[in-house]
């Protein structure tokens, strides 16, 4: 949901606010909450909610309590209680909405660790906030440096100056426990400032630093998905995709967080059907199932002694024989309950336009042999130069 400096300017070209990601309005960024109460008045003798959410880097939200009464709005900068010191962040939603969100993260607001606010921000606070900001990729090469320095396995994904610039936090990942004392000290030792180690998930980690994922879309995680729930290999089963880990893994290296998106659809689906290790008795010989359509309701069995050929049934079919079995009889063929499936005409896009083919840079073209340089010239001496009186002459 943009907002209106994101609008097209004369021409169609994207005006743009050029704030570089800290949007004025807020209303570019991740996981933003839309204020639908923003045009509506309080009634008479009531008071505005006491607490408002703040946005620090990469989407990090806060609930902070406005003791001082001030008069904020969204896309305001305000100084922020911290420890120590303070840290600057920007307002993103005001009003009744924050009691919702904070019911919904489990934040009791009449609990007395909420943070208040300080003040809005100065024009100081801003340019020390700013040039904090401006510090942060050259030192994230040196911290990773230092950490290759001491072969640590770990890997330092994001830092994060407060707003006073008197702390840095370094987000790291890491498969098992890291022993970084020595670390800090070179650390504090080389930035001169407090230094705080906080560890996230891989999951975590993608959400903070954003990306492309493989649908071509931002990723979900770092858009609009809160929690992230465990993907098990069994989703993609269920699913009948094919379990290659290149194709299933997302940008954090873990089982893509979309696999459990439609899960539960497929399992609505597959109550109707029967068990995947069903054998059914036939005459000719046991059958099991080989392979399942969802959408279609279709499954496919193969003899034991005949794997590479495969008979269609549908689901009533199949849960006929199944209750012929029960009864301890057994049926002919599968052949007698088998269906023909009627497979579409391949689609020819043929040539209709006349357009060249997308294909004819892919040859090498042919080098063009100049004849004339393979014809030998003979030489012309001081004897057998042509002159206007042997021209003629007959060759003896």
């Amino acid at each position: 949901m943009a907002c209106t400096s994101c609008s097209t300017s004369d021409g169609g070209a994207p005006k743009g606010c050029k704030n570089n990601g800290t949007c004025g309005t807020d209303s570019c960024n991740k996981l933003t909450v839309f204020d639908w109460l923003a045009n509506m008045s309080l009634p008479s003798g009531e008071t505005p909610f006491d607490c408002i959410e703040v946005r620090f880097k990469n989407g990090r939200k806060e609930f902070y309590r406005n003791t001082e009464k001030l008069s904020l709005s969204i896309g305001d900068i305000v100084a922020t209680e911290a420890s120590p010191g303070h840290d600057v962040g920007i307002v993103t939603l005001t009003g009744e909405l924050v009691k919702i969100q904070m019911k919904k993260k489990g934040v009791n607001h009449n609990s007395p660790e909420v943070a208040k606010i300080y003040r809005k921000a100065s024009q100081k606070d801003i340019d020390i906030w700013s040039d904090s900001r401006d510090k942060e990729e050259p030192m994230k090469v040196k911290a990773r440096e230092l950490a290759i320095a001491h072969k640590l396995e770990m890997k330092i994904s994001d830092l994060e100056f407060q707003g006073d610039g008197s702390k840095v936090t370094f987000y790291y990942t890491a498969n098992d426990r890291v022993d970084f004392r020595l670390l800090i000290k070179d650390y504090a030792r080389e930035f001169s400032t407090r230094i705080e180690m906080k560890q996230v998930g891989f999951r975590q980690e993608a959400s903070r630093l954003g990306g492309i994922g493989s649908c071509g879309r931002e990723l979900c995680c770092s858009t609009w998905l809160t929690d992230f729930r465990s993907v098990n290999t069994s989703a993609a089963r269920y699913q009948q995709l094919s379990l290659n880990p290149q194709k299933l893994a997302g940008q954090c290296g873990k089982l893509k967080c979309c696999l459990n998106y439609e899960l539960d659809t497929y399992m609505d689906a597959l109550k109707d059907f029967p068990e995947f290790e069903t054998k059914l008795k036939t005459e000719k010989g046991d059958a099991v199932c080989q392979k399942q359509d969802i959408f279609k309701g279709l499954m496919w069995f193969a003899y034991f002694d005949n794997f590479a050929n495969w008979h269609v049934l549908n689901i009533e079919q199949v849960k006929e024989i199944m209750a012929a079995n029960k009864q301890g009889k057994k049926v002919s063929s599968l052949e007698d309950f088998a269906v023909e499936i009627i497979t579409e005409p391949e689609k020819d896009f043929n040539n209709a336009m006349g357009q060249e083919s997308l294909t004819r840079f892919d040859q090498p073209r042919k080098k063009k042999t100049n004849h004339n340089k393979n014809k030998k010239r003979k030489p012309f001496g001081p004897d057998k130069k042509p002159t206007s009186e042997n021209k003629n002459e007959p060759k003896k």
